[in-house]
């Protein structure tokens, strides 16, 4: 008698479930993979909108996947919270979940994550618990003084020890590899499992005319550093380039990166685009650019950058870790340093249209390890 195989249920913990949130994404599109292949997925959040203080609704289903949503309170920074409460943990263990994803590392969630799959096994069943780390460890330029304090605490009393308890640490970009060796995490406790793109990216004809733009489609927020591409504007040689602004702004930074913009007479040159949630008009969007750019401070694994390059578009990134680890430079797109207007401004004036054929084609190749059939398979093995 052929013996019928157990769904194995999956609670996924993230922050949040709403809005321009990059963990969001990742957990969206995984647990839709995973329940395609046959898992049952709930996820749970907080109740709060990324990038705004606006309460949702409580709870959802997106396609199959239920989201349960708890009351938060912030504690300081742009995604520091608790909303991890006893009614969460009552949930939690009424589901009872085989497989526990908890998503970024120093958040309140992930040590209760480790509570739950403790308390589970104490009644007799099997929990494995995974934490996806999301990149945490470049943060400094970011960071206050007393952020940066707390986050050294943090990973020497408390992320060290931790850290241990998990079944596996997930990380989204090979470099964070070297800051868990530093919390003495061995090689076979951390699995590389990056953020996914769906196929469209790859398969779907180009949905738009390429116009003379710069893209950049992200969290216009401070650590973008959207104001090295704004005061790049004035040294271009070419003066009917323009440069749109695609995504969820944060309200103050917004009004920053307007006054600059004003201050510099670029108002009829620069625009900001309201966020696009759709997937068919993000990849649109993404075709209309001659160039996209993402001149980060800081970034864990960029997915707009991949998407692009998965569209062979000419994309140029800031320096920053994860921007390095992408590209190389002049092979598959450009690159330039951190917060260097001028140096920007000589990328772009040097860019050939004519003789790019090869990068783009080497962009795209770059990221076909990122196809969510790929990524998804390296996740299931592990369970």
């Amino acid at each position: 008698m052929k013996k019928i195989r157990k769904k194995l249920k999956i609670l996924e913990l993230t922050n949040y479930s709403v809005g321009g949130c990059g963990v969001w994404q990742r957990v969206k599109q995984e647990s839709q993979e995973l329940s395609k292949k046959g898992y049952i997925v709930k996820v749970f959040s907080s109740d709060l909108e990324k990038g705004t203080d606006k309460r949702v609704c409580k709870e959802e289903i997106i396609n199959t996947i239920k989201v349960i949503r708890f009351p938060a309170k912030k504690l300081g920074g742009e995604s520091f919270m608790s909303w991890f409460d006893k009614r969460t943990q009552e949930k939690a263990l009424e589901y009872a979940p085989d497989i526990i994803i908890a998503h970024s590392y120093r958040h309140p969630h992930t040590l209760q994550a480790l509570k739950i799959a403790g308390k589970l096994r104490k009644q007799g069943k099997k929990c494995r618990v995974f934490l996806v780390t999301h990149a945490p460890f470049e943060r400094s330029s970011t960071r206050t003084f007393f952020h940066s304090l707390i986050v050294l605490l943090y990973d020497f009393f408390i992320g060290r020890f931790t850290l241990k308890r998990f079944d596996k640490i997930i990380t989204i970009s090979r470099w964070e590899e070297d800051y868990l060796y530093r919390l003495g995490i061995g090689q076979d406790s951390i699995s590389y499992v990056p953020n996914g793109i769906p196929e469209s990216f790859f398969n779907l004809k180009p949905l738009s005319m390429e116009e003379n733009k710069i893209l950049f489609l992200g969290r216009v927020s401070p650590i973008k550093n959207l104001e090295t591409v704004i005061r790049a504007f004035p040294l271009l040689k070419d003066n009917s380039i323009t440069f749109d602004i695609t995504g969820p702004q944060e309200e103050n930074y917004a009004l920053k990166l307007t006054k600059l913009i004003n201050s510099l007479n670029l108002n009829k040159r620069i625009f900001f685009s309201p966020p696009i949630f759709d997937l068919k008009e993000k990849i649109k969007k993404i075709d209309s650019c001659k160039l996209f750019i993402l001149p980060s401070k800081s970034e864990g694994l960029p997915q707009s950058l991949i998407e692009a390059m998965a569209r062979e578009k000419i994309v140029i990134t800031s320096d920053n870790r994860a921007g390095k680890e992408l590209l190389l430079d002049k092979k598959n797109g450009f690159l330039f340093k951190i917060g260097e207007e001028k140096e920007l401004a000589e990328v772009i004036n040097k860019i050939k249209y004519n003789n790019l054929y090869s990068i783009k084609k080497q962009a795209k190749k770059r990221v076909e390890m990122f196809r969510w059939k790929n990524v998804i398979n390296n996740l299931t093995n592990l369970f």
